[in-house]
């Protein structure tokens, strides 16, 4: 069954594609075999993220349909929000996207978070080397928005975009939330509104001596499409930089780490902790965990 499937997702068939995401996102009976036979590509990943409104979904919209307008094919990979009730993907980017939602050369999938703290799904690794394996250019994954822990975005693309508004308040607190570590190019996005060459400027003023070549700082209006050429062409540019080997190397050390921590994790919950803990009667902490450490 893998074999068959792998092969029709080389081949570029979207419904085995998606059908064996399912199988893998949900765990399916010796999924990992799948998993062992992908092949190397050469995909990049382009991941979008940064705070909650500053209008990521909209840009990706309008990233989309650059490359389409440059004959590329591109896979999206949207992590919402989960529900409450059913752990679900709320699926707000796809109604945004719905202009790309029939085109052939466009695959967007909406994943949820299931929980997760640094904006991406727990899957997301295994999902987006699926996604590589099959015909697309690029991959964009736009990531939810959640803060400081998005850091991780940084271990799993090639280029990460960060997107603020010119209202996203003092800079330098932008710059604590961790952006500037994991920022390959800054997006000031609603470059329309009052004080956005102002905030663009103090942007610049304070990546300069971080960084000995400086962060593209670009401006966009993605609701009428405005500098989004010029963010991919950006893109572009720092993609034929960053293919290095110790690139290579730092990512796939980054992505090892991610999968490991999360198999040896996988049969520990926190509600099992939690019934463990109550049953037992434990009041010191390192006493407790020091079972997991056999």
């Amino acid at each position: 069954m893998w074999q068959q499937l792998l092969k029709e997702i080389q081949q570029g068939n979207i419904k085995a594609l998606a059908r064996t995401i399912s199988l893998v996102e949900n765990e399916f009976e010796n999924y990992f075999e799948l998993l062992q036979q992908l092949p190397a590509s050469s995909t990049k990943i382009i991941g979008i993220t940064g705070p909650p409104g500053a209008g990521k979904s909209t840009l990706t919209d309008a990233l989309i349909g650059e490359m389409i307008a440059q004959q590329k094919k591109v896979g999206v990979l949207c992590v919402d929000p989960s529900s409450p009730f059913n752990l679900g993907a709320l699926l707000g980017d796809r109604i945004r996207m719905s202009e790309w939602y029939n085109h052939p050369d466009v695959f967007i999938r909406s994943l949820a978070t299931r929980g997760s703290l640094g904006g991406l799904h727990p899957k997301i690794l295994e999902i987006t080397d699926l996604m590589k394996a099959s015909t697309f250019d690029f991959i964009i994954i736009e990531t939810v928005g959640v803060g400081q822990s998005e850091v991780e975005i940084a271990g799993l693309a090639d280029a990460t975009v960060v997107v603020v508004v010119p209202e996203a308040g003092d800079e330098v607190q932008t710059m604590k939330a961790g952006l500037m570590e994991i920022a390959d190019i800054f997006v000031v996005n609603k470059s329309d509104r009052p004080d956005a060459d102002i905030f663009v400027k103090n942007l610049r003023t304070i990546l300069t001596p971080a960084h000995k070549n400086g962060i593209p700082v670009i401006k966009t209006i993605a609701s009428q499409k405005e500098g989004v050429k010029e963010l991919f062409e950006k893109i572009i540019a720092h993609l034929k930089i960053s293919s290095t080997p110790e690139r290579k190397y730092l990512l796939m050390a980054e992505r090892a780490f991610h999968l490991i921590e999360q198999y040896r994790m996988k049969d520990i919950s926190k509600e099992t902790l939690q019934k463990e803990i109550e049953t037992k009667h434990y009041t010191n902490l390192y006493q407790f965990i020091q079972q997991y450490f056999k």
